[in-house]
């Protein structure tokens, strides 16, 4: 116990020692640093006065690339897979083919469809093969046949009413020519109706035959825009049913780009403003300008979507991620000083301005900066002269004159 608190007075004498010949050596000149420096000789040192001009502000948006149109083709008749004349990769154009279901079962349907189409065509005095399906009704030879018997039961009907009338025949003979009169007439409105019924087959048999060839086209699986095969969804010797995805197919050119622009920036963004973005991976910088907005921010992540329309140079990518700079010129000038005017030391930033003959440190804060020049955001005005290259510079310090601007 005695030894421990030997080494603890050792130790505090030592600590008393020490402080003793520090603050015997510490200088108590008490001068002005400021005085001191006035007393040093002129440097020769250049100036300007900060230069006033509009920047354009940037705020950075991350988004990605999209396919500007994306859909997957699927079979639209059952049947089985043929041919495919596509891969992942495959660029093709609106139109091109990319799959054929086996047809033979489709073409059979239309050939039946045509015989059923003729059929009817001749049972209302059509020609065979044509493509006019309209036939006046009183020329089709049932309707004329029943329309001789009306007319003839008519005239025999009025023909006897008449030698009635001078009482040359009987009472049953009128009324025997009525009865005839009478079924000649609704013979011939149901030869009429019956007619009518065998044109509405026609336009019926006509529907099917369209419909037949209709499905023979939706066996053959072909493009709908311009672009590339993403995904293969189906194989040779496949059985597809309708609706089964054969190929999924992205439009590459051009694409859409993709951005959340946080709130607090949703009152800067107009349409038609330029942007830079830049690809993940890629050193290349890229412009765009704004052509949708939407109309809602998110309510889940205060982000707001835009959208812009970017040609493909044949190397961008659907998916890629993005990080775009939208540019937002300000109205109002900003304060710039030439880059060498700028002193830092431990995060903080300060330049030299001239007073009286003297230089005269002043800290700054800044904003934005360019390989040339820095934005001040104060701690000077326009009016001050500021020194280039201060270096080693003190306040206080004689100075000769040499302006720059």
């Amino acid at each position: 116990m005695t030894k421990a608190w030997a080494n603890l007075a050792a130790i505090l004498a030592i600590w008393l020692i020490g402080g003793a010949c520090q603050r015997s050596t510490t200088p108590k000149s008490g001068k002005d640093p400021g005085r001191e420096a006035s007393k040093l000789p002129p440097r020769a040192v250049k100036t300007v006065k900060p230069n006033p001009q509009k920047l354009v502000r940037t705020t950075v948006a991350l988004g990605a690339l999209h396919a500007h149109d994306r859909a997957t083709l699927s079979a639209k008749v059952a049947g089985r897979v043929k041919e495919i004349l596509v891969d992942v990769g495959s660029q093709v154009k609106a139109g091109d083919l990319l799959a054929q279901i086996d047809p033979r079962d489709y073409e059979l349907k239309v050939q039946q469809a045509e015989a059923a189409l003729a059929q009817a065509r001749v049972r209302v005095g059509l020609a065979v093969a044509g493509q006019d399906d309209q036939i006046e009704t009183e020329k089709i030879s049932s309707v004329q046949e029943a329309k001789a018997v009306l007319d003839e039961a008519k005239a025999n009907y009025d023909r006897i009413a008449k030698l009635q009338a001078e009482r040359i025949i009987s009472q049953a003979e009128v009324e025997t020519a009525a009865s005839t009169y009478g079924v000649a007439l609704n013979r011939y409105q149901n030869t009429i109706n019956e007619a009518r019924e065998r044109q509405a087959v026609v336009v019926q048999r006509r529907a099917e035959l369209m419909i037949a060839r209709q499905q023979l086209a939706d066996s053959a699986v072909r493009a709908s825009f311009d672009g590339a095969i993403q995904d293969r969804r189906a194989n040779l010797g496949e059985y597809l049913t309708v609706g089964a995805p054969v190929v999924t197919l992205v439009g590459m050119n051009p694409l859409r780009l993709r951005t959340e622009v946080a709130e607090r920036d949703v009152p800067k963004i107009r349409l038609g403003q330029e942007f830079h973005f830049f690809v993940e991976g890629d050193t290349n910088a890229y412009r765009g300008t704004i052509s949708r907005i939407s109309p809602a921010i998110n309510e889940e992540n205060r982000m707001l979507i835009v959208e812009a329309d970017i040609p493909n140079p044949g190397w961008l990518h659907p998916g890629s991620f993005v990080r775009s700079e939208i540019l937002i010129p300000e109205s109002a000038p900003a304060l710039t000083v030439p880059l060498p005017a700028i002193l830092s030391f431990a995060g903080i930033e300060k330049v030299f301005i001239v007073r009286d003959g003297k230089a005269l440190e002043r800290q700054v804060s800044v904003g934005d900066r360019s390989k040339n020049w820095v934005e001040i955001l104060s701690g000077i005005t326009a009016e001050d002269r500021v020194i280039l290259n201060p270096g080693n510079l003190r306040t206080g310090q004689p100075l000769s004159l040499d302006s720059a601007n």
